[in-house]
């Protein structure tokens, strides 16, 4: 089904492998009888060819890379607005897309939500940019029929966006990278691996794009395969795949970690765009006749099975099948993997979903980025017609992923056939998939055809006891349990006609409601601020010196985004970066927050030129086994604040706000044994904050020590491959080594004086 080369592959034409081995170049040439080194036929790759068009640097092992778009949605464009108007914005220099999907139907915080889609109208207006008002699109549909187009790169600030099977090369980061791009300045990165996935076969009917890439993540998320990577899709079977289908595959790439994704193009891409009415900007994108990819993973499309991943990770996966045939052994073994997850914060057990020897789910879901597409829902609805959900438990939601798609949906007869069932049709909303909408009750198991099912991304709220469950599914194994009034049902061996809808894109919807101002700012307007929405808290440059307390410790072995910031209703107050930062690792350690306030108070003292041991007493005694080795420490050459251990920190969501709230708080560093993803690493860069790495096993320290780190500063300016720092053990210190890893001179100097908006404020 799938295999991992345990090196890198040649591919030839397209469509042979050659496995890289010290006689692979002599069976290249005697198969295409061209004469090609590795790193010639390493240029060879898609993705190489979009980075070197987008790179500034004119070094392609380091890359400078200016992208051709921005998209953020409400979560995230106020808080990036605001640091760029603090570092001087006056026009978005290239296309920015400020989409309203994420709360655009949350109630909670009175006004805030409608007060933040008004600061984006009025700074699309002042600053030249695209508005799309909410229920329209999507984040990532909108991109995908509006800005894509082959070999352009676009980058946002949702960890999904990911545009590969439109030919565009695009990134999800943390705010402050598209705050920089808003600047004019540059993505700078190492030249990264490419890991070529190979598909030969077609899907079974049944099978969807959801099945296909759980697959994958399974096969790639735990061994980190392609982490940090861009995946880059060849082979015959594409030829095979729908463009939906290609999507619904690319969207769950962000689930293995990779960097991004791309795909080679044809005329299923090029019907795409023409049917959006922008046939001009597909390209044909196809490796060169020799490609060396750094890794190789095989996918025969023709063994999938419709496939689950279980709570709480995109990479728990089962087949259907496998859990309808060993259903207690499959639950057990996920209530015991969620004993780490949960932290035993709540008593969670699914024997309970167990009714008459099969499982019973008490939701479904199908929509947002990954689910909403026309296919998936077209085919789901064949699935269900002429059957019904039931009067029990079990509810069906559906959320086409843009206001185009449901119109389409409307005229061909599919959404009263999906309201005919019992199900309900809802408008474009990314809610479900963040844990703002359609939370099922305490103890619910919902099936979903979204992106993540991390804890706390279907409603959970472990401090107050409540506790539920998502699994993911493709959207026609959904329709088939939905038919089988939530008994959980595969769709293999469906017999239903594939292709029988045909799409047709209606221009006008977008038209006549997205505000675009065509590139043109319009400086007489003023940026509407409701009262939630506040600037960012005065950041202190880098001291020589630093005292630090570890304000939490977790040993999970991973650790998410949404674990370091809670998703869901906390975004409502996302604009309000002390306010939110009230919620920071509340799941995991709900002393955090308290312990971060109590040290920031005497780096609020150094800030106000007031003595920092009188805000906090112990710091007297702290300070005396300092000063024995180090006596000059704390002459004005001082700086005080937190710190978190966790083992792998960052994994799932782009937000930002998983370093900005720890930075508020007086975060200076994490310590980490490494670090989940790239874009949390630069979070915490562009916050000011350093991503110490300390090797596992070593931890000379715990909960709520001090660590004394002398002439960070200096360390840090000299570029210090070693950080020596001083673990306070009663009237003794410790001493233990940290590294910081590579970084570029922009990076450094954003460190050095403290965060982004310092780096950039004139």
């Amino acid at each position: 089904m799938i295999t991992l080369y345990d090196g890198g592959a040649y591919l030839l034409n397209g469509s042979e492998l050659v496995a890289d081995a010290p006689e692979a170049l002599q069976a290249v040439k005697a198969k295409t009888g061209k004469e090609i080194t590795k790193e010639e036929a390493k240029k060879g790759t898609i993705a190489y060819g979009i980075l070197e068009t987008h790179n500034t640097s004119g070094d392609m092992e380091k890359l400078k890379i200016k992208f051709d778009q921005l998209c953020s949605h409400d979560i995230t464009f106020v808080g990036i607005i605001q640091t760029a108007r603090a570092s001087g914005l006056e026009k978005f220099p290239i296309p920015y897309v400020l989409t309203n999907c994420h709360n655009s139907l949350c109630a909670v915080g009175g006004t805030i939500n409608e007060d933040d889609h008004m600061f984006g109208l009025s700074a699309a207006k002042k600053y030249g940019g695209i508005y799309v008002p909410p229920h329209q699109a999507v984040i990532h549909q909108y991109a995908r029929e509006m800005m894509a187009g082959g070999g352009r790169m676009i980058l946002g600030s949702d960890s999904h966006t990911r545009y590969g099977a439109l030919g565009t090369m695009a990134m999800g980061e943390g705010g402050p990278e598209l705050v920089k791009q808003i600047l004019n300045q540059t993505y700078d990165i190492n030249m990264p691996e490419v890991v070529g996935i190979y598909m030969t076969g077609a899907p079974k009917k049944g099978v969807g794009p959801q099945d296909v890439a759980l697959a994958i993540i399974g096969a790639v998320f735990g061994n980190g395969y392609v982490k940090n990577k861009v995946m880059e899709f060849v082979g015959p079977g594409i030829s095979n795949l729908s463009a939906d289908f290609r999507i619904g595959i690319d969207v769950m790439t962000t689930e293995t970690t990779c960097l991004s994704s791309i795909w080679r193009t044809d005329s299923e891409i090029e019907e795409f765009y023409e049917i959006h009415g922008r046939k001009e900007v597909h390209k044909d994108l196809n490796p060169a006749d020799v490609t060396y990819y750094d890794g190789m993973v095989t996918v025969d499309l023709s063994e999938i099975k419709p496939m689950i991943a279980m709570p709480f990770h995109p990479s728990n996966v089962y087949t259907i099948d496998e859990v309808n045939a060993n259903l207690k052994d499959v639950l057990h073994e996920v209530e015991k993997k969620a004993l780490i997850s949960l932290d035993g914060a709540v008593e969670y057990s699914l024997q309970d979903k167990i009714r008459n020897g099969k499982l019973y789910v008490e939701q479904g879901i199908i929509g947002g980025c990954s689910g909403g597409g026309f296919e998936n829902i077209c085919e789901a609805t064949e699935i269900l017609k002429g059957k019904y959900i039931g009067a029990d438990e079990f509810t069906l939601s559906v959320y086409p992923s843009s206001t185009p798609i449901y119109m389409e949906l409307v005229r061909n007869g599919c959404v009263a056939s999906l309201m005919e069932t019992g199900a309900i049709v809802k408008t474009a909303f990314c809610g479900p998939c963040f844990g703002a909408g359609d939370t099922p009750g305490n103890n619910g198991f919902s099936i979903r055809h979204n992106t993540r099912n991390f804890p706390n991304r279907e409603g959970s709220k472990l401090q107050s006891g409540q506790i539920s469950s998502v699994a993911l599914m493709d959207a026609r194994s959904i329709a088939a349990t939905a038919a089988n009034q939530g008994y959980l049902t595969s769709a293999e061996g469906w017999e239903g006609n594939i292709g029988k809808y045909k799409y047709h894109f209606d221009s006008k919807i977008y038209a006549n409601r997205v505000f675009d101002s065509k590139g043109v700012a319009d400086e007489s307007v003023e940026v509407k601020l409701g009262p939630n929405i506040k600037d960012w808290p005065e950041m202190a440059a880098l001291p020589e010196n630093l005292l630090l307390q570890v304000a939490a410790e977790i040993h999970d072995p991973v650790t998410t985004t949404d674990e370091l910031i809670p998703s869901g209703e906390t975004s409502s107050y996302r604009s309000n970066p002390l306010g939110l930062a009230e919620f920071a690792l509340s799941r995991k350690d709900p002393m955090y927050v308290g312990r971060a306030k109590e040290i920031q108070k005497a780096q609020k003292a150094v800030m106000e030129g007031r003595c920092p041991l009188h805000e906090k007493p112990e710091l007297k005694e702290i300070m005396k086994v300092v000063n024995e080795k180090f006596p000059e420490a704390g002459k004005g050459n001082l700086g005080f604040g937190s710190t978190i251990f966790a083992v792998k920190p960052g994994d799932g969501s782009a937000r930002e706000q998983a370093a900005s709230c720890q930075k508020v708080l007086g975060g200076w560093a994490n310590i980490a044994n490494e670090y989940a993803t790239k874009r949390y690493r630069s979070n915490l860069i562009n916050w000011g904050m350093m991503p110490f790495i300390i090797k596992e096993g070593e931890l000379p320290f715990k909960n709520l020590d001090y660590i004394f780190f002398p002439g960070i500063r200096k360390a840090v300016e000299e570029k210090a491959e070693i950080i020596k720092a001083y673990a306070v053990k009663g009237d003794s210190l410790v001493e233990f080594d940290l590294t910081i890893g590579e970084l570029t001179e922009e990076e450094r100097e954003i460190i050095l004086k403290g965060c982004l908006i310092n780096y950039n404020r004139v």
